[in-house]
């Protein structure tokens, strides 16, 4: 025990138990009618009777004890307070005996004589319970029926929702209705908002792109297009759009772009697969043969329907062909390459890179011209690389055979170098370069006549540059062809130097890029015929420009990278003050151009739609989100005006000292 804080808790709730009875019951007669004031006002009544009730035992709780319990010695007054050394003795022996004298049963002895149940008090609330039933039962029997027309009490009716999606009819999904939930759905669904119940009149629902849609007596419907979500009393709903992806063709055979035949095959094998998400309408594979070079090259083109399969997303294909088939021979090139098209309602068409079979010509020695140097012509004194190769690696055999002497060894040398050096500036000519890099090894006329005018250009200089070689081939053939002279010049260098050992990787080097040189004699492009717009002769010379668009820009205008109307709004985002007019059609129409992921545009629109909620705290989010769709920000130097007056002078010339 503690004291008398203690004793007046456990008398408090002892007191409390024993008005209970009497609150419960008051509450049951207008939980029956289900009348709201009333319970109210007895909750009230409760309120105001344990208030009394606790102020009663705060007052009266010692003088309850000393009358009930004769062992506190009417003492107990020195509970609340003792101040002399005698009654804080007595107090010490009056806790010791509370422990054995007060048990609770002791403790309701002392409270029911002196805390009544209330039982009364509950009759003049039945009373009022009762009359006002009474007066509630006699409209019903005056009126034995209201009219048809007219309606006394109207409950209100919540509004149920159903939500329907209908996908395309060429995905084959089927349709699904139910309550709102979030919906995964094809491109081009339609989804459809209706009432339940139609008595519950109409309600609206907000997309998160701007629009509103009332659903009531017709159903709400849109096309989805995107991913977007809406919200109804209160609850926000995504309808997240998959768009419809193209065919994905995949050629596994022949596995590189180009396959090189090997000499003397016979069969060309060649495998594919073709998918869709629904279905695949249609697949072709399209060949085209080249046969011949230079200028008699002749295309065959073909084109053959793939079959379907018993899926109709997969169409696989395989088959292995004879050369007799595919009508090749040694030395021609077939391309090939596959078209599909899915169901969608706006059909999807790709079309595979073109790959390219290759059956190798027998090789020609002495054959380094190509079909795509046309101007090239060999005369019959110029070596070929090949044979600058042979003569190297025999000089090389007979310098280590035999002791052969310093000076045979330089003019033999020296002669491949020249045979090299001849063969580089025949080829360098399509390129624009110098006759020659080496000055004194074209003879001229040392006897000029006296007062004869000199041509120092044409005798001492080369032409660079020729517009003709400048645009007769194109830039691949010309990095191919300088590989080819930048070899030759440093197997010429090895050459004059008298190693000719170290010129045979150059060489090699120059051999291969003339060897792809003649490779690449053939090139294939797949053509396509220009459909130029139709002209409309009722207008044609008559000088209507209506609908005309204009090349024509203004001389160092700028363009405007952000929109004023967007940077206000950006700069109202970063305060609490009031936002520009019409700014929700600013920041949907930003955010529709700008965010092309679904997930940034969503969270882009709910930022905007919890703005217009007035959401204070929801701005910096929809700021950041604005900001993100500003791909290059322009950086703007602008002066900023300083005026000049005497104190500013004076403090400024006073500051420097």
């Amino acid at each position: 025990m503690h004291g008398d804080a203690d004793i007046a808790r456990r008398l408090w709730r002892a007191a409390l138990l024993r008005r209970l009875p009497l609150w419960v019951l008051g509450t049951l007669p207008w939980l029956s009618l289900r009348l709201l004031p009333g319970l109210v006002a007895w909750t009230a009544w409760c309120i105001w009777d344990a208030a009394r009730l606790r102020q009663q035992v705060a007052r009266g709780w010692a003088g309850w004890l000393d009358a009930a319990v004769p062992e506190l010695e009417d003492s107990s007054a020195l509970l609340v307070g003792a101040e002399t050394p005698l009654a804080r003795l007595q107090r010490q022996r009056i806790l010791a005996r509370l422990d054995s004298a007060l048990d609770a049963a002791a403790v309701r002895r002392v409270v029911r004589p002196r805390v009544s149940t209330g039982l009364l008090w509950l009759l003049p609330w039945l009373a009022l319970a009762a009359i006002v039933w009474s007066f509630g039962q006699k409209p019903a029997a005056a009126v034995p029926a209201a009219p048809a027309g007219v309606q006394l009490v109207k409950a209100a009716v919540v509004p149920q929702l159903v939500v329907t999606a209908t996908p395309p009819a060429y995905t084959g999904a089927a349709r699904t209705a139910g309550a709102p939930r979030n919906i995964d759905l094809p491109e081009g669904s339609t989804v459809q908002w209706c009432l339940k119940n139609r008595e519950a009149g109409s309600t609206t629902l907000e997309l998160s792109d701007g629009r509103t849609l009332s659903a009531g007596e017709k159903c709400a419907s849109i096309v989805a297009t995107e991913s977007l979500f809406w919200r109804w009393r209160g609850a926000r709903y995504v309808l997240r759009v998959t768009p419809d992806a193209a065919p994905l063709v995949t050629i596994s055979q022949p596995s590189q772009m180009i396959q090189e035949l090997k000499e003397g095959a016979t069969t060309a094998a060649m495998a594919l697969s073709v998918r869709d998400d629904y279905a695949v309408r249609r697949a072709t594979l399209h060949l085209t043969l080249a046969r011949g070079s230079g200028e008699n090259i002749k295309f065959t083109d073909r084109e053959m329907p793939l079959p379907a399969s018993n899926d109709p997303k997969v169409r696989n294909w395989s088959k292995t062909w004879t050369l007799a088939e595919l009508g090749m021979e040694p030395g021609d090139e077939l391309y090939f390459f596959v078209r599909a098209t899915d169901n969608a309602a706006r059909p999807h068409t790709v079309q595979s890179p073109t790959y390219t079979l290759r059956l190798p010509a027998p090789e020609v020695e002495d054959e380094e011209e190509t079909s795509a140097m046309p101007m090239l012509v060999k005369p019959q004194s110029l070596r070929s690389q090949r044979q600058i190769i042979i003569d190297t690696e025999q000089l090389i055999a007979d310098m280590r055979a035999t002791r052969m002497s310093a000076v045979a060894v330089r003019e033999r040398s020296e002669a491949i170098a020249g045979d090299q050096g001849a063969l580089r500036r025949r080829y360098g000519q399509f390129l624009g370069e110098e006759s020659t890099l080496f000055g004194g090894e074209e003879e001229h006329d040392e006897h000029d006549e006296p007062g004869e005018k000199m041509d120092v250009l044409h005798q001492f200089g080369h032409a660079h540059d020729e517009a003709e070689n400048a645009t007769l081939y194109d830039e691949k053939t010309k990095t191919i062809l300088r590989r080819a002279l930048v070899a030759m010049w440093d197997a010429e260098k090895a050459l004059r130097a008298i190693t000719p050992k170290s010129a045979l990787a150059p060489e090699h080097k120059a051999l291969a890029a003339i060897k792809e040189l003649q490779q690449a004699d053939r090139i294939y492009l797949h053509k396509t015929a220009f459909v130029p717009p139709p002209i409309k002769e009722e207008i044609r010379m008559t000088g209507d420009v209506v609908g005309a668009a204009s090349y024509g820009r203004e001389q160092a205008g700028a363009d405007e990278a952000i929109p004023l109307a967007l940077r206000e709004l950006v700069a109202a985002l970063s305060g609490e003050g009031p936002l520009p007019a019409l700014w929700t059609r600013t920041a949907h129409d930003w955010v529709r151009e700008r965010l092309t992921n679904d997930e940034q545009r969503l969270g882009a629109q709910r930022a905007i739609q919890d703005v217009a909620d007035g959401c204070l705290r929801c701005r910096p989010a929809l700021r950041a989100w604005l900001r993100a769709g500003i791909a290059q920000a322009p950086v703007l130097l602008q002066a900023r005006p300083v005026a000049h007056t005497p104190f500013t002078r004076a403090w400024r010339e006073g500051g420097a000292k």
